[in-house]
This record gives structure tokens, C-alpha cells and sequence, in this order.
């Protein structure tokens, strides 16, 4: 007689990785947390020192421009009165020099907190598994939900860290509105943490994941824009809707509401336990929306249309963001004789970031450099997508067949550099629809930004092609063209030190005079960057 037996039936949806956490999911969470602290030991300092002193910066900033408590009574009251300002940056509530350090900079910095803390949790999740390594870790004695419980918790060390130094160095301004605007922006990147926690799970990539978090911040900010432009104290419903409607109304340094506090705390615990529930659901390197399999045939047969594929969503965000960005720009612009009124240091301060001329024109053109100051994010990670590809080793398998590295290269770089001057023709087009006037000028000025970008890219090219572990290094200096710019004309930084950034080079457009060397040698001085850097990547080996 021959036996028979009963096929076992297939294991649930995460069984696999239940049994490596065994009854202890978080099993080496502190060792993960250690580790990623240590992966972030360069970016995490960063980000939160360049958030801290642009908060930090404000008051002596505000002190010098609006010496006396008349002045700022004046200023908040322009401030309330003017709708796309309020849309901006939202109402005013205190007069005193912590109250309008918490309006000028309060969302913005807790935008700033939401990045780094998305980046941070999806960057300890998500790309994890993509990449591989997560499997292999949790085939050790490491627990379930340990990942993502390290995870979140580094990034409730940078926002922990961030909210301390803000407190301290806000203290002297009224200690309990310091602790307020600290615990405020802290709360915002724990919000946006756990919310990217949950797209993580939800997602294949880990791009996407980052993508699609930070349209949530966006949208964030949209709601709370509605609905500050449609009242002037922040009671509007859609004000309300946003985590950063949030942070605005716990209203630091004017009478504090301490229990907003409450609204993030629960946003933070609900979607954290949801986060929780989606992990415990699944297995290691699967989602809940996975990504459409096909053959790498027709519009993918190519590594120009593969790179398109791959940073077409990118690509599309930052349009539709710019073009967004320089709409309200523009609005802001017509306002923009109220908002410095007869206050010569203000003017002065305007005239510093965009040139000598009349002051709509010196306005509009400090409005184009901040546009191509963020712009220069977009080409950094749109060059360093061929680190990803590399580390993630994607590159290696689609190397190894008939397509050269150059090849490769190729097409991620005409998306970055080609993708800049769209982005930078957009956000050109919202800002002339937003100021209503002067349609070429400011298209054109917005085109002469795009070799100061170009430059960049080219230093990031440069960084990736010399070695993998040097690419970072270019957000570094993005962000110092971005602080320069931001900060450098109100704090009266030498010259010396804004030159340090390509932008400080160009000419001041609209109303200043074109003069076309500077664009041609930072031209230049971007196409040998990008060649030496080409250069290199062909020579070096790949990383393994």
C-alpha cells in the first residue's frame, strides 16, 4: 500500500515574519533604533539645525527691521487685513517678537519637521524592504513590529531634539510660548510620522511612500491656507482639517490653547495603532497596493523611457507644486507695498534679496530666487535617484545586459536637469497669473535661475560619480544655498560668504540689468561638473 498524505495548508499573510518575532514583536528594537540614529547621525543634525536657526534667527531678525512695539502693532495689523498673506502665513495673534516669530515661521518650520520625519520613518521601513536588507534582519531574533517601533522612535528623537532647542532658545521670549511653538512643531513631524508609517505599509516603494506623504503635507498646508484666507483668527474648518491648522492654534505666545495639544497626541496614537494593525497583516516586502507588474517592452524598452517611468510622478509633483507656489507668490506681491509699508530696514532687507530696483520689482525677483532655491532640491534628488538605483542594487541586473552606464545615466539626468527649467517655466507661469502682470519679464527671470540649479545638479553628479557614500553630500550644499538665500539678506551676512552660493551671482530679474556672463559660466561650470562626475561613474565599480 502507498501512503498518502494531506498537503499542509498554506501559511497566512505573515506568518513568515511572525515566527522570526516570535512572542516577543519588539525584540530588538533598541539595537534598530542604535542603527538608525547611526545611518542618520549626518542628516538628522543637519535638518534640525538648519530648522533651528531659521526659528532661532527670527526674533533679532524681526527686532532690527521693527525696533519699537508701535511698529509691530502696525505690522500685524497689515498682517490681519491682507488675505493672501494670512493665506501665507497665516493670522497673527500676539504682537510681541516671539508672537510674530511663531506667524512668521511657525508652519513653515513644521513642514520642515514633517520632511524630516517622513523621510526618517520611511527610510527605516519602507526602503528597507525594498532593498533587501529587512528580510535578512528579520530572520534574526528581531520581533515583528521592532522596525517600525525603531523607526518611529528616531524620529521622535529628531523632533524631540528639535523641540527642545527651540524652547531653549526661544525662553527668553516668554518661556511657556517657547514650550508651546516647540511642542507644536515637534507634535507636527510626529503627526506626519506615523502617517507616513501607514503609507509605508500600503506602497511597494519607497519613493512613492515619501511621494505620496508629501503630497499629504501639501494638502495640509492647502487646507490651512483656504481656510486662514477666509478668516482672520483661525476658526475656519479647513484650518482646523490640518495638522498645521493645528500648530497655529495652540497660538504660542498669545494666551496658549494648551489643549490642541490633545489633537495631535490622538492623530498621533490612532494612526500609529493603525500603522501597527497594517504591519502585523502583511509579509516583509509585500504591500497592500503593489505595483502593477509588465514586460520592459514598447514605452520601456529604453533606459531614457525606464528613468521616465520611474521619476514621472516626481516630475509632475514638483510642476504642479511650483506652479501652485508661484501662483501664491504672486498673490503675496500685490501686498507687498502694505507689508513693508514706509519701514526703510524692510526695504532694505527686500532690496538685499532682489536687487536695487522699484520695490515690486525688487520683490518679485527675491520671489523668483526663493523659487530657484527650492528648485535646486528638486535637481538633487532627481540626480540622486541613480544613488538609490545603484544602492538598491537594481542598477547592477539592468547593467549587465546591452546597456551602458553612460546610457543609464542618461536618461535620470535629462529628466533632472530638463525637469528643472519645466519646474522653473511653471512656477514662472503661476507667479505671473498670480501678480497678473509683467508676463515675459518674470518667465524669463525664472529661466535665468535654471544655471544656478544646474549647478548644483552638477556638484551632485560630480559627488555620485566620485563614490556612493559622498552623494549625500549634496543636500548639504543645497541646503546652504537655501539658508544663504533665506537668511543671509536679513541677518547682513558679508557678501563674500552669499557669494558662496551660484545664486548670489545672478542678475536681479525682473528690473535689474541682464547681464548674460554669469549665466554662461555657471552654465559652464555645471556641464564640466556633470562631465567629470560621468567620467568618474565609469570608472568606479559598483556599489555592492
Amino acid at each position: 500500500m502507498t501512503a498518502t498524505t494531506t498537503p499542509a495548508p498554506a501559511p497566512a499573510p505573515g506568518a513568515f515574519a511572525a515566527r522570526a518575532g516570535g512572542s516577543r514583536p519588539l525584540a530588538g528594537t533598541g539595537t534598530l533604533l542604535r542603527f538608525a540614529l547611526r545611518r542618520d547621525r549626518v542628516m538628522m543634525p543637519l535638518w534640525i539645525g538648519v530648522t533651528a536657526l531659521m526659528v532661532l534667527s527670527l526674533p533679532a531678525s524681526l527686532k532690527s527691521v521693527y525696533g519699537t512695539p508701535a511698529e509691530r502693532a502696525a505690522l500685524a495689523q497689515q498682517m490681519l487685513a491682507n488675505n493672501s498673506l494670512r493665506a501665507t502665513y497665516g493670522p497673527v495673534f500676539s504682537d510681541s517678537l516671539g508672537g510674530l516669530t511663531a506667524w512668521r515661521i511657525g508652519v513653515y518650520a513644521g513642514i520642515l519637521a514633517a520632511v524630516m520625519s517622513l523621510i526618517v520613518v520611511v527610510r527605516h521601513t519602507r526602503d528597507e524592504e525594498e532593498s533587501g536588507r529587512q528580510e535578512l534582519v528579520s530572520a534574526a531574533m528581531v520581533g515583528r513590529r521592532a522596525p517600525l517601533t525603531a523607526a518611529l522612535l528616531a524620529a521622535l528623537v529628531a523632533d524631540g531634539v528639535l523641540a527642545l532647542i527651540v524652547t531653549a532658545g526661544l525662553a527668553g521670549q516668554g518661556a511657556a510660548g517657547a514650550l508651546a511653538l516647540g511642542l507644536a512643531i515637534g507634535a507636527t513631524g510626529m503627526v506626519f510620522a506615523t502617517m507616513a508609517a501607514i503609507v509605508a505599509q500600503l506602497t511597494e516603494s519607497g519613493r512613492l511612500a515619501k511621494g505620496l506623504t508629501g503630497a499629504l503635507v501639501g494638502a495640509a498646508f492647502v487646507l490651512r491656507a483656504a481656510g486662514d484666507s477666509a478668516t482672520d483668527d483661525g476658526s475656519s474648518a479647513l484650518t482646523w482639517i490640518s495638522p498645521l491648522g493645528w500648530l497655529e492654534n495652540l497660538r504660542a505666545f498669545a494666551d496658549e490653547r494648551w489643549w490642541v495639544l490633545l489633537l495631535f497626541a490622538a492623530a498621533v496614537i490612532a494612526q500609529g495603532a493603525a500603522a501597527y494593525v497594517l504591519a502585523g497583516r502583511r509579509d516583509v516586502g509585500m504591500s497592500f497596493l503593489p505595483t502593477r507588474p509588465g514586460p520592459a517592452t514598447g514605452r520601456l524598452g529604453t533606459a531614457g523611457a525606464l528613468a521616465w517611468r520611474l521619476q514621472r510622478g516626481a516630475v509632475l509633483g514638483w510642476s504642479l507644486g511650483f506652479l501652485a507656489a508661484g501662483a501664491a507668490f504672486g498673490g503675496i506681491t500685490k501686498g507687498a507695498a502694505d507689508l513693508v509699508g514706509s519701514n526703510a530696514k524692510t526695504r532694505e532687507i527686500i532690496e538685499r534679496m532682489g536687487g536695487q530696483a522699484g520695490l515690486t520689482d525688487a520683490f518679485l525677483a527675491a520671489m523668483v530666487n526663493m523659487l530657484g532655491m527650492v528648485a535646486a532640491l528638486y535637481v538633487v534628488s532627481s540626480v540622486l535617484r541613480l544613488h538609490g538605483e545603484e544602492t538598491s542594487q537594481r542598477a547592477e541586473p539592468l547593467l549587465a545586459a546591452a546597456v551602458g552606464r553612460l546610457r543609464w545615466a542618461g536618461g535620470h539626468l535629462v529628466l533632472a536637469f530638463g525637469g528643472t527649467a519645466v519646474v522653473m517655466l511653471l512656477g514662472g507661469v503661476g507667479l505671473a497669473l498670480g501678480y497678473g502682470a509683467e508676463y515675459g519679464a518674470i518667465l524669463g527671470a525664472c529661466l535665468v535661475q535654471v544655471p544656478a540649479v544646474w549647478t548644483l545638479g552638477g556638484l551632485a553628479v560630480l559627488l555620485y560619480g566620485l563614490s556612493p557614500r559622498l552623494a549625500p553630500g549634496a543636500w548639504a550644499a543645497a541646503g546652504l544655498a537655501l539658508l544663504l538665500g533665506w537668511l543671509g539678506p536679513a541677518l547682513k551676512i558679508p557678501q563674500a560668504v552669499l557669494d558662496l552660493s551660484p545664486f548670489g551671482h545672478l542678475p536681479r530679474l525682473p528690473g535689474g540689468t541682464m547681464t548674460w556672463t554669469p549665466v554662461l559660466v555657471l552654465t559652464a561650470i555645471a556641464v564640466a561638473l556633470t562631465a567629470a562626475g560621468l567620467t568618474c561613474l565609469r570608472r568606479r565599480d559598483l556599489a555592492t
